[in-house]
């Protein structure tokens, strides 16, 4: 682990986050998608990628993918495990919902101690994954990658239980939540309709289950755990 003297700027770390968030997805991670993503201009974002390839922490050849080094790798963990142990905390131990924690994560992630973290996780019985199914790298960096498949590439027929949301949206969140369609809530694709329409779903347990018409926002936001 790196100490709070070592650790980069918070910018730094937020780009570290995000560009391993993006490839996590499997999004090339080019300065359009990180500025898309980061909500930021495309001359900052171009500006930091050469900065973080000369701190060696990005591998950047221009209009190719971006893509962490080992180092840059290790750092993104690092901010992982903070940001997802105090998103699970906040759920947890103070009644935070998962809508309302992305961003107060965002800032404490940047201030707490190794220390207080690694108290943090033995508090939550050394947890692997946090409120929206994201894993929890380890403190010696290992990450546990569930097989999952994405709402959007599931075939009519498909029975799964919602895995993991990979939207942080505070709106999108409280729908899901309003509709039962929160982790562990068992989901079926029941048809697709033609020329880019919703999916449609079965979400809860039958015959209580309730029919859903999905839009691409949220096929694209849920990953399943597919039951065999």
């Amino acid at each position: 682990m790196t100490s709070m003297a070592e650790r980069p700027s918070p910018s730094v770390e937020d780009y570290l986050r995000a560009i391993y968030g993006l490839s996590e997805r499997g999004v090339p991670v080019t300065n359009a998608t990180l500025t898309h993503r980061l909500g930021l201009s495309p001359s900052s974002v171009s500006g930091m990628l050469n900065k973080l390839a000369q701190l060696g922490l990005v591998t950047h050849v221009r209009y190719r993918s971006v893509e962490l080094t080992t180092d840059g790798r290790r750092l993104a963990y690092e901010v992982l495990r903070r940001h997802r142990l105090i998103e699970l905390f906040l759920v947890e131990e103070l009644d935070y919902t998962w809508d309302e924690v992305h961003h107060e994560a965002d800032v404490l992630e940047h201030a707490v101690s190794d220390e207080l973290v690694e108290h943090i996780s033995a508090k939550l019985g050394h947890p692997t994954h946090d409120p929206h199914g994201d894993p929890i790298p380890s403190s010696d960096g290992v990450v546990e990658m569930p097989t999952t498949l994405l709402l959007d590439q599931a075939d009519p027929g498909t029975v799964g239980t919602i895995a993991r949301v990979w939207d942080t949206d505070s709106e999108l969140l409280r729908y899901l939540t309003d509709n039962g369609m929160v982790l562990g809530a068992r989901i079926e694709i029941v048809e697709r309709k033609p020329f880019g329409g919703p999916l449609v779903a079965h979400v809860g347990e039958p015959p209580e289950a309730e029919t859903h018409f999905l839009g691409t926002e949220i096929a694209a936001a849920l990953s399943i755990s597919v039951h065999r």
